[in-house]
This record gives structure tokens, C-alpha cells and sequence, in this order.
């Protein structure tokens, strides 16, 4: 199935208009034409079918004909604040790879020692859209602007909260070993030199429980991704 996003439809929209750019996707790329039936997901977990009545590659106009209210796939939500790397690949890679797996919001966060201080999301977003409707999932993960760690920290959460750093003289445990199945989880992921030691004491004051990835030392967006798959194993 080739799936579509359009984040203005809603479950009594009629039709929907293409761009130039997707219009001309669908017919010139996909050869799709008139009366061929297309998928096309809101990111809010609605799945429409609509029939092609325009077939023109400057303007593709489709009616809605089924809209469906897909399920949850996941009974857990995961939020992951992550320092960007400096390398704007290797965290595009994280954001596409953990969209894939399955995360609920992201979260970059500006640390002491980050590299990248400037992060502008506007890539970043096209990014996760691509990578939900590539891996068939109708639900768009949250990406939120990027927010300085001591303004991240000092809020009230919820969920469970986790720390990965990788300072010697604080005791960690395995994530999968300690999460609690079927609940929210906020885990903090640090720049290539790591937590600074007061963003470490900021967030054990906000009783942050550390975690260890591991023996071996993994860079900012492999430790990300990580943690995306260890929350995932927890729930198989």
C-alpha cells in the first residue's frame, strides 16, 4: 500500500486536493489515473481510501469515499528528549529509524556541552512524515521545538523518567529490567560529550532513575535508538 499524508483531513472531509509537487507524484511517478484508489493518512490515526475524479499532474483532486479510525498499535507512549547531534544525518537517522520502531514524541534538548545549539526542525518533521508513511503507521509522532535541558527539566512529569549518561560514580540499571509495561516513559539522551555533571544532578533531583545502555560506549543516536528498541522488546 503507498500511503499518503495530508494532516487537514478529518472524518466528514469529502475531498481532497493535491499539490503540484504530489500531484504530479501520482500521475508522472506512480502512473496512478482517474478512478484508481488512493490511501491517505491525517497522522491522527485515520486511514482514508479516496477515488482519483482529477487526474491532472498540476492538480490531483481525489473523493473520500471510506475513512476508518485505525487502532492503537502500541499500549505505551514514548518520549525521548535528545540532544541533536552534530552531524545533521546522524539524527535524521535517529528520527527515522525510531519512527519506524515506534515513538510517540520527540523532544530535541539543548545541553551544556552540545555541538548544535541552532536546530531547525522544519527537515526534521518532513523526516518523521516520511518514515510514518513508509512504515504503514497512521499516527504521527509529536516533534516539538527544540528547548534548552534546564527548561525541559523543570517541568512536572508524569511518566516514568530515565537518564542515559555516562558518568562512573552514579549507580545505573538496565532499561528493560525496570520499566514498568504499559505506561509512559520519558528517557533523556545527552550530546557526544555526555550530560554535564549538573544536568546529571538536575535530573536525579527530578528523580530521573539512571539507566545503562551498556558496556559499550554508543553515540548520541544509536543510544536514542536504543531506547527505542528496548521499550519495544519490553512490550513483544
Amino acid at each position: 500500500m503507498q500511503l499518503f499524508y495530508n494532516p487537514d483531513l478529518g472524518p466528514t472531509s469529502k475531498e481532497i486536493i493535491f499539490d503540484k509537487d504530489e500531484s504530479r507524484h501520482i500521475i508522472r511517478v506512480l502512473r496512478k489515473k482517474e478512478g484508481d484508489i488512493l490511501h491517505i493518512t491525517n497522522g491522527k490515526g485515520f486511514l482514508f481510501s479516496a477515488e482519483i475524479i482529477l487526474g491532472n499532474d498540476k492538480k490531483c483532486i481525489a473523493s473520500i469515499i471510506k475513512s476508518e479510525e485505525k487502532p492503537r498499535t502500541r499500549d505505551y507512549y514514548l518520549h525521548v528528549a535528545i540532544a541533536p547531534t552534530k552531524n545533521n544525518d546522524r539524527f535524521e537517522w535517529f528520527l527515522e529509524k525510531a519512527t519506524e520502531i515506534g515513538i510517540d514524541e520527540i523532544t530535541p534538548i539543548i545541553c551544556e556541552n552540545s555541538e548544535r545549539k541552532v536546530v531547525k526542525t522544519e527537515r526534521f518533521l518532513r523526516i518523521v512524515q516520511a518514515a510514518m508513511k513508509q512504515s504503514l503507521q497512521f499516527t504521527l509522532p509529536k516533534l516539538n521545538e527544540p528547548i534548552k535541558f534546564s527548561d525541559f527539566i523543570d517541568q512536572d512529569f508524569i511518566s516514568e523518567t530515565f537518564i542515559a549518561h555516562c558518568e562512573e560514580n552514579t549507580e545505573k540499571r538496565i532499561l528493560k529490567n525496570i520499566a514498568t509495561p504499559n505506561t509512559s516513559y520519558t528517557i533523556l539522551i545527552g550530546p557526544e560529550g555526555d550530560f554535564s555533571s549538573k544536568e546529571i544532578q538536575q535530573s536525579l533531583t527530578k528523580k530521573f532513575t539512571p539507566i545503562s545502555l551498556g558496556e559499550n560506549r554508543l553515540r548520541t543516536e544509536t543510544a536514542g535508538l536504543n531506547v527505542v528498541q528496548s521499550i519495544a522488546y519490553l512490550h513483544q
